[in-house]
Order: C-alpha cells, then sequence, then structure tokens
C-alpha cells in the first residue's frame, strides 16, 4: 500500500467576537500570548516555563522576549534531558507551583514517558489526594511538517490517551491554540498539549489579546451535515474540511466536520450524536494506523 503526502490548506476561523480586542497572530505568536497572559497574572516566581532553549525563545519561537521580560529564574533553559525536565516540572508543581514544561519535539518525549505516565499522571491517586502535581503542564510541537524525517514528525497522542490521571489536547489553530493552552494550564491535572508545528507560521487567525479560555473535552462542530460524520485534529481538521467540500461539490455528499480538540477525556457524547444522525463515521489521523486513537473512537461509536 502506498501512502503519500497530503496537500492541505489552512482555513481560517472566524474572528472570535466575545473576548475582546484581536490581533493578527499565527499560532506560535498565539502561543507566546498565552504564555505571556498567564506569566502576567502572578509577579512572583509562583508560574515558571522552561525547557530546552526556551530562554533563547525556543526553536520555534514560541517563547521569544519572555525571558526579557519576565526575568531568567521564570524562564529558563534546562539540560538535553527530558526525563529531568518533565521530573523537574512535577516537583514544582507538586509544591503549588504552576510549571510549564517544553518538550522541544513530541518525538523526543518517550525518555519522558516515564515520569509522565507513572509519576505526574497517578500522583493525585496514589496519595490519597494529599498531593497532585495538577499545575503541570506539557508542551510538544507535535505531527509532520513534510521535512521532519522520522524524528521529528511523530504523532504520539496514542501512547497517553491510554493513561487515567492526564489530559491531552490539540488545537487546530491558533485561536484554539491560546484559549485550549490557557484552559491547560489553569487545569487541575496534569495536561499534554500538542502543538502542530505546520501550523505555526502557515496558520493565522485574529486573536483575541487578554487571556481566554476554551473548554477542554468539549468538541466543536465546525460544519454541520447530514450523510457522513467527519472526526479529526489539529492539522487533519483543515484536510477534513478540503474533503467535506469536495465531497459536496462532487457527490452532493452532505459532511457533518468534528474537530475533536480534546484526545483525553474526549467528547464521547458529541461525536456520538453525530454519528446517530449521519449514520457513518470517517476518522483521520496522523498517526501510524495501529493502534491509532481512530480505533479507540470507532471501537466506542461502533
Amino acid at each position: 500500500q502506498r501512502r503519500h503526502v497530503a496537500h492541505f490548506t489552512f482555513q481560517p476561523d472566524p474572528v472570535p467576537t466575545q473576548y475582546g480586542p484581536t490581533q493578527k497572530m499565527n499560532l506560535f505568536q498565539s502561543v507566546t500570548s498565552a504564555l505571556d497572559n498567564t506569566l502576567a497574572t502572578d509577579p512572583t516566581a509562583g508560574i515558571l516555563i522552561f525547557g530546552e532553549d526556551v530562554a533563547f525563545g525556543g526553536v520555534f519561537r514560541c517563547t521569544v522576549g519572555l525571558r526579557d521580560k519576565y526575568g531568567k529564574d521564570r524562564v529558563f533553559n534546562t539540560p538535553l534531558c527530558e526525563q529531568g525536565i518533565v521530573g523537574f516540572g512535577i516537583g514544582v508543581a507538586v509544591t503549588g507551583a504552576t510549571a510549564i514544561a517544553e518538550i522541544q519535539f513530541a518525538d523526543y518525549i518517550f525518555p519522558a514517558f516515564d515520569q509522565i505516565v507513572n509519576e505526574a499522571a497517578k500522583y493525585r491517586y496514589r496519595s490519597g489526594n494529599l498531593f497532585d502535581c495538577g499545575k503541570l503542564t506539557i508542551r510538544a510541537p507535535w505531527g509532520c511538517v513534510g521535512h521532519g524525517s522520522l524524528y521529528h514528525s511523530q504523532s504520539p497522542e496514542a501512547f497517553f490517551a491510554h493513561c487515567p490521571g492526564i489530559k491531552v489536547v490539540i488545537p487546530r489553530g491558533p485561536v484554539q491554540a491560546k484559549g485550549l493552552l490557557l484552559s491547560c494550564i489553569a487545569d487541575m491535572n496534569p495536561c499534554i498539549f500538542f502543538e502542530p508545528k505546520i501550523l505555526y507560521r502557515a496558520a493565522v487567525e485574529q486573536v483575541p489579546v487578554e487571556a481566554y479560555t476554551i473548554p477542554l473535552s468539549q468538541a466543536d462542530i465546525l460544519q454541520e451535515g447530514s450523510d457522513v460524520t467527519l472526526v479529526a485534529w489539529g492539522t487533519q481538521v483543515h484536510v477534513m474540511r478540503e474533503v467535506a467540500n469536495m465531497a459536496q461539490e462532487k457527490l452532493g455528499v452532505s459532511c457533518e466536520v468534528i474537530d475533536l480538540q480534546t484526545i483525553l477525556p474526549w467528547d464521547i457524547d458529541t461525536v456520538c450524536k453525530s454519528v446517530v444522525k449521519t449514520g457513518r463515521l470517517l476518522i483521520s489521523h496522523e498517526a501510524p494506523v495501529t493502534g491509532g486513537f481512530a480505533s479507540e473512537i470507532s471501537s466506542t461509536v461502533q
């Protein structure tokens, strides 16, 4: 079976009006804005941002200017050790501070797998709710980019979807990226926030300047339809939007397009209600087919 790189066109959302003034931002700038809003809420060391090269702005410039604005004690580099980055973040969060850790690429999150799955996810449960690291958020660039090869193109969300105690979130664009990231930071559970790296500069929208949140575990119905339900997350949402338009124009098929947004815990109700209406379901993701999160969705719906 031959596979080919799929082309897609980013489709911006309508300008949000409910959150105040907006500014043109791409996805990495919306992430920076969210982190800036967060740091501004606490002048002390109660909020820390750390990771490989974040003091210099990060390889994708998501933290550019934050060290100069808020100080080297709040935005700082770490050694090249993902296990240490997450382990440090767990410790910071347990003390009550807000820890925002960056893993430079999602492909490199696996050395930290034990810390995430066996420590962060289980801290509250194994202590009988005496302690928790709910103020930990882990950010990581995610997904294919077209030239990333094997160590800069992976989509590992399904590995973490098997683990109760954490939340896994993937946005489709700048507006969602800021609102969902701020929700992850405010949430009292450890969260993994995967950022589609191909959209860092390709995705541009009018993003609210002030802080706002978008609910976690709530899928977004982008287009209503009656013949088939199309479900995706991250970059593939835009592929599905194109598919929906093609199906309508060429086949007369009415597609309902859903952005899952949160992988864990996912919005079963919205997806199942849609499939009850349409009678058909098509799921698309970038990750390998075997054991992908589409399997979980399809088995639940079935």
